[in-house]
């Protein structure tokens, strides 16, 4: 029998006899590679943990995060607080971008789609800090998040209320090749599942969708601009409605704006186009070019009408319509001018028939604009809500290589 005394030293043979023969199995077996790091046992699965249906993905790149709301003021009789905007705020590891990315969403959407798709992937806003941005997260005014304030306790300060149906879902997004009626629906190919009622992706999707309020991208724009006057410079991403939102903040704090990248923005500008196979009868006009409220140019402009403006006569591609530009010599978005724009368009998106006119409308207003049909990339098969589509990451991987050759 072992002596109490004599088991540290069997402890300390037997250790080193077990490393001594781990060791030379190792070399034997790989010869003269380098030994691999033994793997993590994996953890003793507990009752706690999520199940399979609830979609989750590694944080690991994610060293802080924390959420802030900006913007708002007292409103109504007893007072309380409306306009405020919620942000949340990712932190990598190591940040190694010079600007964090402050990102805005569509209408009716809000700032969960760039945290994760509906089929449990993780979304853009993880790719960005992958590559070590910042990345700040909004939901308007008047959505998600950021607190409705009912008509009848503040005189209507956030105006009507709408939501998009399923019906409306599947027609423009999500299941196109049976219900879409625009001319490229046949080409959407990459959302994750059947796109209708029933199906656990589709029914995860539409729980995200919210109302929206028609004074909530105005207010949007006031809270952003007091955001970036915390946070910037920075690097604006905006999609579809957000597009709006953005360019009004660069407008309006061009020194805070080192570069926008506008997926699919709300169109067309100046008005109502049409051609013999393609007609877009959309809501109103951007009447003051790319967004309908006031914008700066020079020489100024007091009115929209002021924006003289001619119908081109054919539109650039099959499935396209003609856009609006200005007569020359064309008014310049001054404040814009040293802000470099990246816009891009799906080739199985509604939104392809005026996705064209922003990105003109802006080159000859002087601001530098690429305008991107993902097709000529090499990225097919989308819709409008491409990032949450089964090929997000080949589009944010393309705005990546964009900023890192356009931002400075």
């Amino acid at each position: 029998m072992t002596s109490l005394s004599s088991r540290p030293v069997v402890r300390l043979i037997t250790t080193i006899f077990v490393l001594s023969s781990t060791l030379l199995a190792a070399c034997g077996q790989r010869g003269n590679e380098e030994v691999s790091q033994a793997e993590p046992e994996e953890a003793t699965h507990s009752p706690a943990m999520p199940s399979d249906v609830i979609p989750t993905f590694s944080t690991d790149s994610i060293a802080r995060k924390g959420f802030f709301y900006v913007g708002g003021e007292y409103v109504g009789d007893p007072p309380i607080m409306g306009g405020q905007m919620y942000v949340d705020v990712w932190q990598p590891h190591e940040i190694t971008q010079p600007y964090p990315v402050l990102i805005f969403h569509g209408n009716g959407q809000t700032g969960v789609d760039w945290q994760q798709t509906p089929d449990g992937r993780a979304g853009w806003a993880y790719y960005l800090i992958e590559q070590g941005y910042v990345v700040y997260m909004v939901d308007y005014p008047a959505r998600g998040r950021s607190t409705y304030i009912p008509e009848r306790f503040a005189d209507g300060v956030h105006g009507g209320l709408g939501i998009r149906t399923a019906e409306q879902l599947e027609t423009i997004w999500t299941n196109v090749e049976e219900k879409g009626n625009f001319p490229l629906n046949d080409n959407h190919t990459q959302w994750p599942g059947e796109g209708k009622p029933g199906d656990p992706i589709f029914d995860n999707f539409i729980k995200t969708q919210v109302q929206f309020a028609g004074e909530s991208t105005r207010l949007a724009r006031l809270a952003a601009m007091e955001l970036l006057d915390e946070i910037g410079p920075v690097v604006l991403l905006t999609h579809s409605q957000g597009g709006g939102v953005g360019f009004g903040v660069a407008d309006g704090r061009p020194g805070q704006v080192k570069g926008l990248i506008t997926v699919e923005p709300g169109g067309p500008q100046i008005g109502r186009v049409s051609t013999a196979d393609v007609a877009y009868t959309g809501g109103a006009a951007n009447s003051w070019g790319p967004v309908n409220y006031p914008l700066t140019y020079d020489p100024p402009v007091d009115d929209p009408s002021e924006l003289i403006t001619y119908l081109e006569a054919e539109a650039g591609q099959t499935g396209e319509v003609p856009c609006y530009l200005q007569e020359e010599p064309a008014r310049q978005l001054i404040n814009m001018k040293e802000i470099p724009v990246l816009s891009i368009s799906a080739d199985g998106t509604y939104h392809r028939v005026f996705d064209a006119c922003i990105p003109k409308w802006l080159n000859q207003a002087g601001v530098k604009t690429d305008f991107v049909r993902l097709e000529d990339v090499g990225i097919s098969g989308n819709g409008h809500m491409m990032m949450l589509e089964l090929n997000s990451d080949d589009i944010i991987e393309f705005i990546h290589k964009w900023i890192q050759e356009n931002v400075s």
